[in-house]
C-alpha cells in the first residue's frame, strides 16, 4: 500500500488498456526503469509521459516493502527496460477477475473515481447559492481528475482571459466605491459627485443606492469565483472523468438533493448520454 493518492491514481491505469484513437500511455504494466527513481528511505520519484503525451511527475511515499520491491525489479536493467517485465495487462486483468468477476483495471479506476466524488460531495456541500454549490462540485470533480491523472495543457488564451476578468473586476470595484461614496452623500442630503467619465449621475435615494451596491457586490463575487475556478482548473480535464469514469447517478442525485439544475453540471451531450440516470432517487449514494 502507498500513502499518497498520487501513486494510486496513476497506477490504476494498466498502461496499454486504451481505445484505438487514444495516444500511447504509460502505466503500471509499461513503466520503464528510467520512469521510477527510488529515493531512500521510501520515496519513489515518477517521471514519464502519460496519456495524450502529457508529462507526469510525482514524488510518493510508499511502504518500505514496496520500495524494496521496486529496487529489486530495477536491478541489473537498463533505463529503457520494463520494470515489470513479466507482467502485462492481460495477466493483470486475469488476476483481478479472480478477485471479483468482471473486475478490470479500468473498472477499478471507475470505482475509485465514483466513490471519491460521492464522498467529497457529501462532505463539502454545505448549502448556499447554486453558484457556490457548482464550485463545490467542480472542486470534487477536480480531485477525481487528479486521481485519474486527467491533465491538459494550459490553453493559449488562458492568460488573456484572466487579464480580461481582472479588468472587469477592477472596473466593478471602482463602480462599487463610487456607489458607496454616493450613498454616504445621499444619507446627508447631498447630491452624488460626477462619475469617473465626468458626467453628472442621477440623484438616487439611499434605498436605490443600497440595492445597486448589493447587485454590484454580487457581480464581483461571481466574477472572482469564476476567475478562481478558471485558474484552479487550467491544467485539469474535467470532461474525461464525467464521460468515462463517474457514475452519473451520483451527480443527478446530488443535484436533486441540493436543488442544482442538472444543466449546470451536464451539457446537452451528457444529458442525452445519461438519460437513463435521470430518474434516480435523490437519496442515492454510490
Amino acid at each position: 500500500m502507498c500513502k499518497k493518492k498520487g501513486y494510486v491514481s496513476k497506477m490504476l491505469r494498466a498502461g496499454n488498456e486504451k481505445d484505438d484513437d487514444e495516444a500511447d500511455t504509460v502505466g503500471c504494466c509499461t513503466l520503464k526503469v528510467e520512469n521510477v527513481e527510488p529515493v531512500p528511505p521510501n520515496i519513489l520519484k515518477f517521471d514519464f509521459l502519460g496519456k495524450d503525451s502529457i508529462r507526469y511527475q510525482n514524488e510518493v511515499e510508499v511502504e518500505v516493502a514496496v520500495f524494496r520491491a521496486i529496487q529489486e525489479f530495477r536491478n541489473k536493467k537498463k533505463g529503457g527496460d520494463d520494470i515489470f517485465d513479466k507482467l502485462d495487462t492481460s495477466k493483470l486483468n486475469a488476476h483481478l477477475k479472480e478477485l471479483m468477476p468482471g473486475l478490470t483495471a479500468k473498472v477499478f479506476r471507475t470505482y475509485n473515481a465514483s466513490i471519491t466524488l460521492d464522498d467529497m460531495l457529501s462532505k463539502e456541500t454545505k448549502g448556499g447559492e447554486v453558484a457556490e454549490k457548482v464550485v463545490v462540485y467542480n472542486h470534487a470533480n477536480k480531485e477525481v481528475a487528479i486521481i485519474c491523472n486527467h491533465q491538459r495543457t494550459v490553453s493559449k488564451s488562458h492568460s488573456a482571459q484572466m487579464t480580461r476578468l481582472n479588468e472587469k473586476i477592477d472596473e466593478l470595484k471602482n463602480i462599487l466605491e463610487e456607489l458607496r461614496t454616493d450613498l454616504a452623500r445621499a444619507k446627508k442630503g447631498k447630491p452624488p459627485l460626477k462619475g469617473s467619465d465626468g458626467k453628472t449621475k442621477r440623484n438616487l435615494n439611499p434605498d436605490a443606492l443600497e440595492k445597486k451596491i448589493s447587485q454590484t457586490t454580487a457581480k464581483i463575487e461571481k466574477m472572482e469565483r469564476d476567475k478562481d475556478t478558471k485558474e484552479d482548473l487550467k491544467t485539469v480535464a474535467l470532461g474525461t472523468s464525467k464521460i468515462n469514469y463517474l457514475d452519473p447517478r451520483i451527480t443527478v442525485a446530488w443535484c436533486k438533493r441540493h436543488e442544482v439544475p442538472i444543466e449546470k453540471i451536464f451539457n446537452k451531450s451528457l444529458l442525452a448520454k445519461f438519460a437513463w440516470a435521470m430518474d434516480v432517487e435523490p437519496s442515492f449514494r454510490f
